[in-house]
């Protein structure tokens, strides 16, 4: 699968691609929300993406939203250093919210599973 991971720390950025891309998928790593929204722009072949929340400029949240505005609508994974249940209290379109966290090599890959899931279900 073709996934965008959108994160403005670049080692953060590294791992979450690292972690992709070992479990087969092909990954395209951008800085910021709208670098994100620049590449939806000119290549919209992406399956998913996986943001980062919090980010100059762009949250991962007002990303999301930006892309539901215009009609792209793909599995939404955001990672945050916070609770993740308010997020997705507040934003109930919202794929997967996890926990940026030691355990991400495996909640990850459990969440784009659940988020495929959640879509075929829908």
């Amino acid at each position: 699968m073709r996934i965008m991971v959108v994160d403005d720390d670049a080692l953060a950025g590294e791992l979450t691609a690292a972690v992709l891309e070992s479990a087969g998928h092909e990954v395209v790593l951008v800085e910021n929300g709208i670098e994100a929204l620049e590449k939806f722009g000119e290549d919209r072949a992406f399956a998913m993406v996986v943001s980062d929340m919090n980010m100059p400029l762009v949250s991962g949240i007002e990303l999301f939203r930006h892309l539901r505005d215009a009609n792209i609508d793909i599995p939404f994974i955001l990672l945050t250093g916070d609770d993740p249940a308010p997020m997705m209290a507040e934003e109930p379109r919202l794929d997967v919210c996890l926990t940026k966290d030691a355990s991400l090599e495996i909640s990850l890959i459990e969440a784009i599973e659940a988020a495929n899931e959640r879509r075929r279900r829908a």
